[in-house]
């Protein structure tokens, strides 16, 4: 089976490639940067591409987003990806479009695991790993969770469109209170930009978006 490659780490690279070959498959390419990745699949047309989440040139999740580009242009590529920690978000997308995989690295050294794993997901099925399963029907955890009581009230009556002032007047407290009680929801939802106008829109996208 011909497999494409692409790792940063030249140690997990070169030792994936190793397994891959002992085990009869033949690697048409082995990259260390998502940089040229999409055009590299469309050349050499592999069976699969095994792709780590997190690659340069940015190092965030520059894998992922190309294999997200690989299948605007081979709808139908098999594509295996690897990531050293569980973030589920990478599957939920490409999960339900059929020839996908995504195993935490761990999982590599299993070897018959892995190995089985490509075999499916070559052939079209999928392959997920024990621990994105678990992570993806776990209840899921609502953002607004740090907030208190009195914080989500506040919250909400933003929300509504309500200035400060209003708030105040509603719950019959100090403008200072409820200056006190945003500053404080800025920071437990990790709003820290400059200007106090973004993180109050930002603060309600939040409160939406947990409400549906």
């Amino acid at each position: 089976m011909r497999v494409l490659i692409a790792e940063d780490s030249a140690l997990f690279r070169e030792g994936l490639a190793g397994l891959l070959t002992s085990a009869g498959h033949e690697v048409v390419a082995s990259l260390s940067s998502a940089d040229g990745l999409v055009e590299a699949v469309i050349q050499h047309e592999p069976a699969i591409a095994v792709i780590d989440v997190r690659m340069p040139p940015m190092m965030t999740d520059d894998g992922a987003d190309a294999a997200r580009e690989i299948r605007l242009h081979r709808p139908d590529q098999p594509i295996l990806l690897l990531s050293q920690h569980l973030e589920t978000r990478h599957s939920v997308q490409l999960v339900s479009t059929g020839a996908f995989g995504y195993l935490l690295k761990d999982r590599v050294l299993r070897v018959e695991d892995f190995l089985d794993a490509l075999d499916r997901v070559a052939a079209g099925g999928s392959a997920l790993d024990p621990a994105v399963v678990s992570a993806l029907l776990a209840p899921r955890r609502s953002e607004l969770e740090p907030l208190s009581p009195r914080e989500l009230e506040v919250l909400g009556l933003v929300a509504e469109g309500h200035s400060n002032a209003a708030i105040a007047s509603r719950l019959f407290v100090t403008d200072r209170t409820v200056e006190s009680h945003l500053r404080s929801i800025f920071q437990k939802l990790s709003l820290d930009e400059s200007s106090a106008t973004h993180r109050r829109v930002h603060a309600v996208l939040t409160y939406l978006r947990n409400n549906q």
